[in-house]
């Protein structure tokens, strides 16, 4: 009864391996002789399990995702409104201040309050500011500037959201991936203690290799759990960004297309300086600062005021109308402690500003230099992974499942080269992983979309 039931679960262990084993076996033999360029695209792994999963769960997909952001996200809705803001105050920067209207009841006695002939008056006056020419000017200069700022850090935010939402759905997809081959080869090590038990059982085989079994399997375990824990964290962050309950972003991510290959980092850095959204606000803010130098030189100048008046009077012979017309100037007697600093300040503004914008271009192209080389090891690497690795390994798991059988190596050895091909496996997983949150950053560097949609694969 011990031999039958060793056979049988020896024939399970070998049908269930082999069979995992021998389709990758073959194509080793094909793809190690050619290795796959450096821009060979590296798609993220398991779209047959992702698609059998996606029968029964909701399809998820990164740009819907986007689009939820800019829709829901409050951090886009803050920075939207701000810009709508600046935008509002354009127009009233450019008009003068409104006219004052007087009205006056002169020498009335008191408390009577009844007119003191011939000397009562009743006067209506209307007073109007003139600024100096080029003042309202320079105003609407600086307020217009500052309006595009605005609108151009809202861009900005909505392409920070965007990297934030797919740094959190690769991470989420990349636990995902790795809990579904953590799951296979759980049930690979099931098998294997299940035919080192009944070997033991009949005195073929050694305790050491139950217990070695049974570790691997309480550690696969222990690896899921770290993982479930990891998607949940990650999904949160995921509903956390687009600002819906965690619910709604649940079911099979679809991750999207990657480019076929990867532009030069000059042509990403020279598209980064012209369309990235936080250089442009930078720019604005220069413009800006030089609007506001401009009125500050203006500020000694006086303004004028002009005004007209009417008045009249009850007298004797009847109603005594008059008129008077006004002529004024502001006299900037302190502009020494106040005119003359202001010039300062805005002299010292659009110097920060340009030394902000030159900051921003120098760490935007330090930060693409970095996300490139970044962009080109995952890629490099998951080519290198499934043309020679990761067949090597399964081409090794697969001897080492022979030589067992044959009674040549131990059981030790083929546990340890089936943890290796679930380690490379999981390894090809976290670098598609990766080479999608780099190109998520580079979108957000350039200002520019660089994943198409899962329809345009």
């Amino acid at each position: 009864m011990h031999c039958s039931v060793t056979l049988r679960a020896a024939r399970r262990f070998t049908a269930r391996v082999g069979s995992a084993l021998l389709c990758t076996t073959a194509l080793a033999g094909t793809l190690t002789a050619q290795v796959a360029p450096p821009s060979t695209k590296l798609a993220p792994p398991g779209p047959a399990a992702a698609g059998a999963r996606a029968q029964a769960d909701t399809l998820v997909t990164l740009h819907a995702l986007y689009a939820a952001a800019d829709r829901a996200n409050p951090r886009i809705r803050a920075a939207t409104e701000l810009a709508r803001a600046a935008t509002s105050r354009v127009s009233a920067a450019t008009k003068p201040p409104d006219p004052v209207l007087q009205l006056g009841f002169m020498n009335y006695s008191l408390p009577r309050l009844a007119p003191d002939a011939p000397l009562a008056m009743r006067q209506l006056q209307l007073m109007q500011m003139l600024p100096l020419p080029g003042k309202l000017a320079a105003a609407g200069d600086a307020a217009r500037a500052r309006a595009q700022a605005a609108g151009a850090r809202a861009a900005d935010v909505r392409w920070g959201v965007r990297a934030a939402t797919a740094m959190a759905f690769f991470e989420r997809w990349s636990a995902a991936e790795r809990i579904e081959i953590l799951r296979a080869t759980r049930g690979l090590l099931e098998d294997a203690a299940t035919v080192a038990t009944a070997m033991y059982r009949v005195g073929e085989g050694q305790q050491a290799d139950v217990l070695r079994a049974r570790v691997e399997i309480a550690r696969m375990d222990e690896e899921i759990i770290r993982m479930q824990v990891m998607a949940e964290a990650a999904q949160a962050r995921l509903a956390a960004a687009v600002d819906l309950p965690e619910t709604a972003v649940e079911g099979t991510l679809l991750p999207p297309a990657f480019p076929d290959s990867i532009p030069e980092r000059s042509a990403l850095t020279d598209v980064a300086m012209q369309s990235r959204s936080m250089l442009a606000a930078g720019e604005a803010e220069i413009r800006a600062a030089a609007a506001d130098e401009r009125l500050a030189r203006r500020e000694r100048w006086p303004d004028l005021q002009v005004g007209v008046q009417y008045g009249e009077r009850g007298m004797p012979t009847g109603t005594d109308r008059m008129g008077s017309l006004m002529v004024g100037a502001s006299l900037p007697i302190f502009a020494r402690s106040r005119q003359l600093p202001m010039r300062e300040e805005a002299a010292a503004m659009r110097t920060m500003s340009e030394a902000d914008l030159r900051g921003m271009q120098v760490e935007t192209r330090a930060r693409i230099a970095e996300v490139h080389g970044e962009l080109s090891r995952a890629r490099r690497l998951g080519a290198l992974y499934r043309t020679t690795v990761l067949p090597q390994a399964e081409a090794a798991a697969a001897a080492s499942l022979a030589s067992y059988r044959s009674g040549t190596v131990d059981f030790m050895t083929v546990i340890e080269n089936r943890m290796t091909v679930n380690r490379y496996r999981e390894e090809l997983v976290t670098l598609a992983a990766a080479e999608g949150r780099a190109w998520a950053e580079l979108e957000m560097l350039i200002g520019q979309p660089l994943l198409a949609p899962v329809g345009n694969r």
